[in-house]
């Protein structure tokens, strides 16, 4: 009967009608609560995001005999002693070139001018003054607004450092106690969590990992090339590369905006083409052969997901959002990519021992070297078996 097969349709389009309503009824009404908790959650995922970098190098310190917490604070400091000693490197050159910079853009300026008032073009001198004053006013008409924005700056910059300081205090936690803390987790939830867990944590320091080493070579690179081309800054710039390479896509694509705009006011045109070239030479290198290399082992993520989640992101919490897309999309594929393969042991399509266990390997964050365990079993073993008792195959 054709009607009660597409009656029967239409009761299956209904009911993923129904669940579709529901789950973005669920994740609107998560992204409401999340409001509430932002501020207090950005920290905490920050701080996970830093300990993936920091737990190596502390735990390498307790094997070589430090107290837990000494580790740690050591661990900590030096990150400070390092960013303190880029910035403070940083100040005198941006001070001594800074004015240097002003005085070669008003230069440009008057070029301008004069390069208009002999081109064929009927522009008069006194319409693009007329111009540049309308600009000119325009920047001082917005005085009050620039001053509100000062006065809100300022409780800006306390949430920023009152955020900063909660993330010191996690990261010191984490890198000191974290692996004590999947113990705790396991015995209220379980080995699935566990493994899960540590799945998640190796994607999030690979990524980390990964993108600090592409950061790295961008910054190299083409700091050494605005050097070579006597671009003024050449270090800041470079320094401003390697952060905003820890935004994919977006933190690329500005600070080679920088980079150009300097070589252009203070080299002129030839020069900033130049330092062009140099940037989209290093960036598709970059793009085509490094980043690929390290990031598809470290997430194993499309270009296209992570250019939408960075759109995503950026959409939805600016500059942060972006930062924490990719991370985000990878935890998520994680556990997509885990319930998939619980799905494939469960219907007897994949074998247990078929499956990477990340349990007990060097890439787990838990310690188990003071942990004694009956009949020998070790975390991996119980994993194991869990996954042999779930499996029809067994």
């Amino acid at each position: 009967d054709k009607s009660a097969i597409l009656a029967k349709d239409f009761r299956t389009m209904a009911k993923v009608s129904v669940v579709f309503i529901l789950i973005v009824a669920g994740l609107a009404l998560a992204g409401y609560l999340l409001k509430f908790i932002w501020v207090g959650l950005l920290p905490v995922l920050l701080a996970i995001l830093v300990s993936t970098v920091l737990y190596p190098v502390s735990a390498w310190l307790r094997g070589k005999g430090f107290p837990r917490s000494l580790a740690a604070v050591s661990t900590l400091l030096g990150l400070i002693i390092i960013f303190c000693g880029v910035f403070a490197a940083m100040a005198p050159v941006v001070t001594s070139q800074s004015q240097t910079l002003i005085d070669q853009a008003e230069d440009g300026i008057n070029q301008l001018t004069e390069m208009v008032e002999k081109s064929p073009i009927d522009i008069q001198s006194d319409q693009l003054q007329s111009v540049l004053q309308d600009v000119v006013k325009f920047a001082k008409g917005q005085a009050s607004t620039i001053a509100t924005g000062v006065i809100s700056g300022f409780s800006m910059a306390s949430s920023i450092v009152v955020a900063a300081l909660i993330m010191l205090f996690v990261t010191f936690f984490i890198i000191k106690d974290g692996d004590k803390f999947l113990p705790w987790l396991r015995n209220s939830t379980g080995w699935h969590v566990t493994e899960l867990g540590a799945r998640i944590w190796k994607t999030l320091s690979g990524f980390i990992q990964a993108q600090a080493a592409v950061a790295m070579v961008d910054a190299v690179l083409i700091g050494l090339g605005l050097w070579a081309l006597q671009v003024p800054l050449a270090l800041v710039i470079a320094v401003v590369t390697f952060f905003a390479s820890f935004i994919p896509i977006i933190g690329a694509v500005t600070a080679g905006a920088l980079a150009v705009i300097i070589a252009l006011v203070s080299n002129g045109l030839t020069n900033a083409l130049l330092a062009l070239a140099v940037i989209i030479i290093v960036q598709q290198v970059e793009g085509n052969v490094l980043q690929p290399l390290l990031q598809s082992k470290a997430m194993g993520l499309h270009a296209t997901v992570v250019l939408l989640s960075v759109t995503v992101g950026s959409t939805l919490a600016g500059i942060v959002g972006a930062f924490l897309a990719v991370p985000v999309a990878a935890t998520i594929a994680v556990v997509v990519r885990y319930h998939a393969e619980m799905a494939a042991l469960r219907s007897g399509e994949v074998d247990p021992s078929d499956i990477d266990i990340i349990t007990g390997s060097k890439d787990d964050p838990e310690d188990f070297s003071d942990v004694t365990y009956e009949h020998d079993e070790t975390p991996r073993d119980k994993v194991e078996q869990l996954y042999q008792s779930m499996s029809p195959l067994s």
